[in-house]
């Protein structure tokens, strides 16, 4: 027996709570976790999980168990990264999921720069705007925009986008081009709203232009909760959208989308990486959080706010 395999595989049965879903995040048969769970108890001589046809449950001798198994985990992690060649170049897998548009439009285009200067990480980039678990899918970290709500993970602020109002040239021609957003109140106009999948809530920004403050809440034909379905309504004409600037500038350069009330602004929307307490933040996760914040930086210069080193 292996004793960090069976360590691992003990510790990713416990965070999936399933034997079939530790086999498939260590790309394993299930057979393998089973038998190396198994040989740690023989050797261990104590009960580590209580299994049933439908879930595994960790006793209390595999709880303290467990929390001393993810230390072990964290310093061998440790030992094998303050290696000088490791810190030079990080390298593993690192499994990352971010929203779509901010995948397509600034992530990807920028990657061959991370892979220039670390060509030994791997990738797996999960492209959605849905809520996941990040324990259950063997998720190292996710991006999130707008604030985390979900209390049980560490949240990095990593930056800031900046928003803007936008319609597109179809939509103004026939409704009209509104000179202050407080018109969008009008029964004519319409607003794409958008809501976060993670609590079901219609974003409202507040709009702000010197002592004027308001939330213009209009009238919603259509509410969608992907940022890419959010452009394309936007440009397809079905109402005005409230988009970073980041997302709204290809449809701006190419004439598809038209920027409004230009003396207002937003309060910006803060970008977060965020992943589970008890995942080891490895040399190549530090390394992929400090390129993303230096990579909206670069994008976003004035809105940007680095809070990494507090």
């Amino acid at each position: 027996m292996d004793r960090f395999d069976a360590m691992l595989a003990f510790a990713r049965v416990v965070e999936t709570g399933s034997f079939t879903k530790a086999a498939e995040t260590l790309h394993m048969s299930r057979t393998t976790v089973t038998q190396l769970v198994q040989q740690l108890e023989a050797r261990l001589r104590v009960k580590l999980l209580n299994r049933t046809t439908r879930k595994v449950n960790v006793t209390a001798d595999g709880a303290a168990y467990y929390e001393r198994v993810l230390r072990l985990l964290a310093d061998m992690d440790d030992a094998e990264t303050s290696l000088s060649s490791a810190l030079a170049s990080p390298r593993g897998r690192l499994r990352v999921d971010v929203p779509s548009p901010f995948a397509s439009t600034l992530l990807i285009p920028a990657l061959p720069q991370f892979y220039a200067k670390y060509p030994d990480i791997q990738l797996h980039l999960g492209v959605s705007d849905r809520v996941i678990d990040l324990i259950d899918e063997n998720v190292d970290c996710v991006v999130r925009v707008g604030e985390v709500t979900n209390q049980s993970l560490v949240a990095r602020h990593v930056g800031n986008l900046s928003l803007g109002v936008y319609a597109s040239p179809g939509y103004l021609a026939q409704m009209g081009t509104p000179s202050h957003p407080i018109e969008l109140k009008a029964s004519h106009h319409r607003i794409v709203g958008f809501f976060w999948a993670r609590s079901g809530r219609i974003f409202f920004p507040t709009m702000h232009r010197g002592n004027e403050h308001l939330v213009v809440r209009g009238n919603h034909q259509l509410v969608v909760d992907d940022g890419n379905a959010y452009v394309s309504a936007g440009v397809a004409g079905l109402g005005v959208v409230q988009l970073p600037t980041y997302m709204a500038q290809p449809q701006v350069e190419s004439g598809t989308l038209i920027p409004l009330f230009g003396e207002w602004h937003m309060d910006p929307l803060p970008i977060y990486i965020a992943f589970h307490p008890n995942r080891h933040v490895s040399a190549k996760l530090r390394v992929f959080i400090d390129w993303v914040a230096e990579l909206i930086g670069k994008q976003h210069p004035v809105a940007y706010k680095d809070t990494l080193s507090k």
